[in-house]
């Protein structure tokens, strides 16, 4: 039995306990692994960082997912960039009201690994025939596709290596032409505490593309180094500042059922801690 080591940061880092390695690999992209943990579930990692586990990623792929899609109330048409795992696919697969999921991932082996390995993250999404999976890069994608969409989300690995430039200033712009009037676009932004000049630059990017910008937060155990940010752009800035009675309304109305999300903690996500806020060098009223 031996353990495996995240690498993402320099002294410091959390340890899992391979109790049964299931697949590793190289793909044409990126070191894959696909293993069991006691605590949990199967595990993922691209290139030494956990990207994924069956114990928690609910509570990252409903929050990534749902704040934007309820928030925008009339989502259509949906972009997911990344998210080979099908976590993401399988909550924007809830919603009725979406007539069209595009799906750009980089890596056509990490689908169908996670497809083998991780069934429970995409229950059959990928067979959903509102799907149209592109395998490409996101920022190409973006900057060459004369799609528009409603909600745009993305679900990238870390700001280093093949992740890189889905944190750049060319993606953020790609992504806002992208956008219909009314879009909103959601990305993972990584843990503040222990990225925070990620953020930051985020931060910096989004200020001019997008008239309302934030950060919302989610507490995710795997991703070490406290609460995770999502960035969030949005072309109409009343879509931050629905009501709960609206946001019931619309989750009700979706029958859509979590183990994560509630209107409750929708509203409260956008709640960022002062350090943050100081950071992004926003007043505390957002």
């Amino acid at each position: 039995m031996s353990d495996y080591q995240e690498t993402l940061y320099e002294g410091y880092g959390q340890r899992f306990r391979v109790d049964k390695m299931l697949h590793e690999v190289h793909t044409e992209h990126q070191h894959l692994v696909i293993f069991e943990n006691a605590r949990m579930g199967r595990v993922m990692a691209l290139d030494g960082v956990i990207q994924t586990t069956e114990a928690d990623e609910f509570i990252y792929h409903e929050m990534l997912t749902h704040v934007p899609i309820l928030a925008h109330g009339l989502a259509r048409r949906v972009l997911i960039i990344g998210g080979g795992d099908g976590g993401i696919l399988r909550e924007v697969a809830k919603h009725r009201d979406v007539e069209s999921i595009t799906m750009v991932e980089i890596d056509s082996t990490v689908v169908e690994l996670c497809k083998e390995f991780l069934p429970e993250h995409s229950k059959g999404a990928f067979e959903d025939p509102r799907l149209n999976l592109v395998i490409d890069d996101g920022l190409r994608f973006v900057a060459t596709t004369d799609q528009k969409f409603d909600v745009i989300i993305s679900d990238s690995t870390d700001p280093i290596g093949l992740g890189k430039v889905l944190f750049s200033e060319n993606f953020y712009q790609a992504c806002r032409r992208c956008l219909n009037e009314g879009g909103i676009l959601v990305t993972q932004n990584g843990t503040p505490f222990m990225q925070l000049a990620e953020v930051q630059t985020t931060a910096k990017r989004m200020t001019g593309l997008f008239p309302d910008w934030h950060f919302y937060q989610a507490a995710v155990p795997t991703y070490i180094g406290g609460a995770m940010t999502f960035a969030w752009g949005a072309c109409d800035a009343d879509s931050r500042k629905l009501s709960l009675e609206t946001l019931c309304q619309r989750f009700v109305g979706t029958g859509i059922v979590t183990r994560y999300y509630n209107p409750h903690l929708h509203i409260g996500s956008f709640a960022l801690p002062q350090y943050v806020l100081q950071a992004i060098s926003k007043p505390s009223n957002g």
